[in-house]
């Protein structure tokens, strides 16, 4: 313990002695400084180092008005001016010089009244530059010279009276509470740091169980064509009389070929599925059952209007379920953040692909909407992604939401459809 403590002890007030800490300018973004009007917010940041200068120049002052001699009354100063740039250093400097008003003065001891501000306001700035152990060492230092003073340097009460209790009474209470406004401070910056790094991994998790939701419902679809390809590989050659062996091998190495895909895509897309996950037995819903949808969701209080342009075709049915499901998405979150809104549903068939956009009117009702994390919006924008399309989301101009969404789809040309 005496090693540790004595290690410490160097390290804090002796190997930091001559550390050169400039003390930066204050934070632009604090509960004050944001009040601040604009013209005049770029200077804030200087607000401590224009308040340590002043209050050095008025201790010079004081001690002049006060009938000192001048270099006994400036030696104060400069301890709470080193604080800008060395506050260790500072620190031991403003301990030297209560030393030199102790010997050299005829008042109070071991701190003169103008030493004695002076002492406090250093250890109160370098406290607030460093760390709680540190304040700790300086005020055991500070004992430590007090009670030299009062064994060397007792003048009795001819010329004053002592100031060491006074000192190391004003002195504990200064760093007590710097020291739990520094505790509190690194608290509440762990707490921020620890609730940035719970946004993330929040984030992340969301993201992975949206990706292990729609790796689901793709090997689902997938598994369902290939399932469909092999079965009609093997019935194919049934339905030719006297089929050419050619024909029948062909056949037979399309099945062997699918059911080999649809083996190595179970083992592959099917670790994400959880332990009590079940697939569907109905198919995976596509833009053809909206109408069911939205009569669902009218029956829970939207008021939906539904627009369809373009002529209807059919699409791949990843990027019918993907389309469904952003549709069904952009609805709920009208139905949780945004209660007695009214939502419009565009779905538009053009050349190049697929377009859609839910918006939705403000909130309007006396309900209160239920707060939002951003998580529909994320498993949303992560389906057009997988399938190379474009998504915005933000708010529209009356307050309402809207999310539009542009799926590609590649053209298919009458031969390649045959």
């Amino acid at each position: 313990m005496a090693k540790g403590a004595y290690g410490s002890l160097r390290l804090d007030l002796f190997d930091s002695a001559f550390d050169y800490r400039p003390l930066p300018p204050m934070r632009l973004d604090g509960r004050f400084t944001r009040r601040v009007p604009a013209r005049i917010r770029e200077f804030a940041g200087w607000a401590p180092h224009a308040f340590i200068v002043a209050v050095a120049l008025m201790m010079f002052t004081i001690s002049i008005d006060g009938g000192g001699a001048g270099a006994l009354g400036l030696l104060p100063v400069f301890p709470l001016l080193l604080t800008l740039i060395r506050p260790v250093l500072a620190w031991w400097a403003a301990l030297g010089v209560s030393l030199v008003t102790n010997v050299l003065s005829n008042h109070d001891w071991p701190w003169t009244p103008t030493s004695f501000v002076g002492y406090l306001l250093v250890i109160t700035v370098v406290a607030l530059r460093t760390t709680p152990r540190t304040a700790a060492w300086m005020w055991a230092m500070t004992a430590a010279y007090a009670a030299f003073s009062e064994v060397f340097f007792n003048r009795g009460y001819s010329y004053g009276g002592s100031t060491s209790a006074m000192m190391l009474f004003t002195s504990a209470l200064v760093l007590l509470a710097v020291s739990m406004l520094q505790v509190r401070r690194k608290a509440d910056q762990e707490v921020a740091a620890q609730q940035s790094v719970t946004a993330v991994e929040r984030g992340r998790r969301t993201l992975l169980e949206e990706r292990t939701t729609i790796a689901r419902e793709l090997h689902d679809v997938v598994a369902h064509h290939m399932s469909v390809v092999a079965i009609q590989a093997e019935a194919a050659p049934y339905r030719v009389e006297n089929p050419p062996p050619e024909l029948e091998q062909a056949f037979l190495t399309i099945r062997e070929n699918a059911v080999a895909a649809l083996t190595e895509l179970r083992r592959i897309l099917g670790v994400v599925r959880a332990d009590d996950y079940e697939a569907p037995d109905a198919p995976q819903p596509t833009l053809a059952d909206l109408d069911g949808l939205i009569d669902n969701v009218r029956d829970a209080g939207l008021t939906v209007e539904k627009t369809i342009t373009g002529a209807v075709r059919e699409l791949p049915q990843g990027v019918e379920l993907s389309a469904y499901r952003i549709v069904q998405e952009g609805l709920s979150n009208a139905l949780r953040h945004a209660p007695g809104s009214t939502a419009r549903v565009e779905v538009a068939y053009v050349l190049g692909g697929l377009g859609l956009r839910i918006v939705n009117t403000p909130p309007r009702g006396l309900v209160k909407p239920s707060p939002g994390a951003g998580h529909g919006v994320t498993g949303m924008r992560e389906r057009v992604t997988m399938l190379n399309g474009e998504m915005t989301a933000d708010l529209t101009e009356d307050g309402g939401y809207e999310v539009a969404a542009f799926i590609p789809v590649a053209a298919v040309r009458d031969g390649d459809a045959s």
